[in-house]
């Protein structure tokens, strides 16, 4: 009597036992098919994906960069031009101008309006510019030792102070200028103790203070 071969079930089911199934390379047709629809899911979803991707990009492009926390938006007008800026409320003026408009000619000294290196006007008056707070002068004009004058065309006071060997170090020159050339509108004596007195704001630590009042004195006959 014939001993009958038990039949083990394929736990892949039918289609993985049949021989038949088999593909060229060891694939079945439930395989090729399966990756044949990944291919095929992976191809349509690539543009959408890319799309979706460089629409997002042009998106955050376009959007306007957010302001900071604490600033406020402040338009001030400097040497003739308009600067929009975004400034925390206690910016100095000096700050803004070094170091957000990039005009370094006004000084820091003292930070602690002593010594005068900073002036800068403000509607034509005088001003240390490190005791003032930047967004309290929108709509101000304001003028800097830029505006005064540049190499090959000299402000009058720039020239006579070239002339008189008015400074040495130079840290406090732009602030001595500044506050000679609003003393040109200035009620002052003619003296020179007179002038001395109208400029004791702005301290010169190398001690050109004669040859600063020289300068000052030429300028003022010359306009006289």
């Amino acid at each position: 009597m014939s001993e009958e071969k038990k039949s083990t079930p394929n736990p892949q089911g039918p289609e993985e036992s049949d021989p038949k199934s088999k593909q060229a390379g060891g694939y079945t047709r439930r395989s090729f098919l399966g990756h044949l629809g990944a291919a095929g899911l992976a191809a349509t979803a690539a543009p959408v994906l890319q799309a979706h991707a460089s629409q997002t990009a042009t998106a955050v492009e376009d959007a306007p960069k957010a302001a900071a926390a604490g600033t406020i938006a402040v338009t001030l007008k400097i040497n003739g031009k308009r600067h929009q800026l975004q400034l925390e409320p206690r910016v100095t003026l000096l700050d803004c101008l070094r170091e957000r408009v990039d005009l370094t000619g006004t000084k820091k000294g003292c930070d602690h309006g002593q010594c005068g290196a900073c002036t800068v006007h403000i509607n034509g008056r005088r001003v240390n510019s490190c005791l003032t707070l930047a967004v309290m002068h929108q709509g101000d004009d304001i003028t800097t030792i830029e505006g005064i004058g540049q190499p090959g065309n000299l402000h009058p006071m720039q020239a006579a102070f070239v002339e008189h060997d008015g400074y040495q170090c130079g840290a406090c020159t732009s602030g001595q200028i500044m506050s000679a050339v609003a003393l040109l509108k200035e009620p002052c004596g003619p003296t020179d103790a007179d002038v001395k007195q109208a400029m004791y704001g702005n301290i010169c630590r190398c001690g050109a203070y004669p040859n600063i009042v020289a300068a000052v004195q030429q300028v003022r006959k010359q306009k006289s």
